[in-house]
């Protein structure tokens, strides 16, 4: 072949791949695909993967395909700076996530001066949304919210002396501080707040710390894998007082590191598991998940990025723009009870889920998660 030729099929080529680019709305997702939340951000990507195709089959949006561009943040929040820039670069109109709200805390600017609507899933620190950024939004609850939950739970359960333990991140330590300010002002007797170190493998030290406080009851604010070894540990200790936890332990693998009898019994707060979603919507998602992968989806977290797919497929829809002021514009006054798979949505001006999401759970001595009524 002339060289003349192979440049012109060369041309051809770019120009065939710059006209597909073109005819897609790109949506990035931000998960943490490795790392120790790594079930969470896989859940993640198989729900918003699993919407993008199924919006591609009724069409896509305003005549385009969805293609969902991805991004692993590793759960770490200098990883997830450097992903967010990537974003950035890649042509996306709104991003999904993040899950661990520090790891987001470290892309919101980068994301909101690029003029890039984001929706996180699980980032549930107060700060994260007084800070007014325009294009921020979550369909996770705040930790202020769940601060007060959490607080109602320890005082409903009688307990007379109460210990607080977080692990210094910025969600962990704010529910803390959220929890502990309620049962203060409550006159309520904390008699231990302090942190543990994540990802270590060892966490007798602090639960021999714990334990000469004396609580009545222990209250972790921190992530699954740290809680699952603290019940682990706890019941090899032979030390059985009851421990609570924040949404952030709500993953299967909780069980899976702690075992069925150390679990057993560990209460904690979260937004209605999958298998509790009970709108006509949620039903049928499920099932499509269900016949796609074989299994229902395990987490929260996973289903609440797939409502933030959603609303911002419906601010597309509705807008018929992908402006990020004329999304902004959608959902912060054009979404009125949405029927998300997780329930109604709506935001506020800050970018926050109107409404109460909040249950109780209890690990069964089989390792499901009941819910409490």
């Amino acid at each position: 072949m002339k060289i003349s030729m192979r440049l012109a099929v060369a041309a051809t080529l770019l120009a065939f791949g710059s006209a597909r680019a073109a005819d897609a709305i790109k949506i990035g997702l931000m998960a943490p695909l490795t790392g120790s939340w790594a079930s969470e951000g896989q859940e993640m990507k198989r729900n918003v993967e699993l919407l993008a195709a199924e919006q591609n089959a009724r069409g896509g949006l305003l005549g385009k395909r969805v293609e969902i561009v991805v991004e692993d943040d590793g759960g770490d929040p200098r990883t997830a700076s450097l992903a967010a820039q990537r974003l950035t670069t890649r042509g996306v109109v709104a991003v999904v996530g993040t899950y661990g709200s520090a790891v987001t805390e470290a892309t919101q600017a980068i994301l909101d001066e690029a003029g890039i609507v984001q929706v996180a899933n699980g980032s549930t620190a107060v700060r994260l949304t007084e800070k007014r950024l325009k294009y921020f939004f979550r369909t996770c609850p705040r930790d202020d919210e769940q601060g007060r939950v959490g607080a109602a739970v320890l005082e409903k359960g009688g307990a007379k002396r109460i210990a607080l333990l977080h692990d210094s991140s910025a969600y962990a330590k704010g529910l803390a501080d959220e929890i502990a300010a309620t049962l203060r002002a409550h006159r309520a007797n904390v008699v231990f707040f302090d942190a543990l170190t994540p990802k270590e493998q060892d966490y007798s030290a602090i639960l021999t710390r714990l334990k000469a406080a004396k609580p009545d009851v222990v209250f972790f604010t921190g992530y699954y894998p740290e809680a699952g070894l603290l019940l682990k540990q706890k019941r090899q200790m032979g030390w059985k007082v009851p421990f609570i936890g924040g949404d952030a332990v709500n993953n299967p693998d909780l069980v899976k590191i702690a075992g069925k009898d150390a679990a057993a019994g560990f209460r904690f707060l979260s937004p209605p598991v999958p298998k509790d979603l009970d709108t006509a919507e949620a039903r049928a998602y499920v099932a499509s998940y269900r016949k796609r992968y074989g299994e229902a989806p395990s987490s929260i977290y996973g289903v609440l990025a797939a409502d933030g797919f959603r609303v911002i497929a419906k601010a597309i829809e509705t807008s018929r723009s992908t402006d990020p002021d004329k999304l902004r514009q959608v959902l912060v006054g054009g979404l009125k009870d949405f029927p998300g798979f997780t329930g109604k949505i709506a935001f506020n001006g800050k970018g926050d889920r109107v409404g109460e999401l909040y249950r109780v759970y209890e690990v069964s001595p089989s390792g499901s998660f009941v819910l409490q009524k």
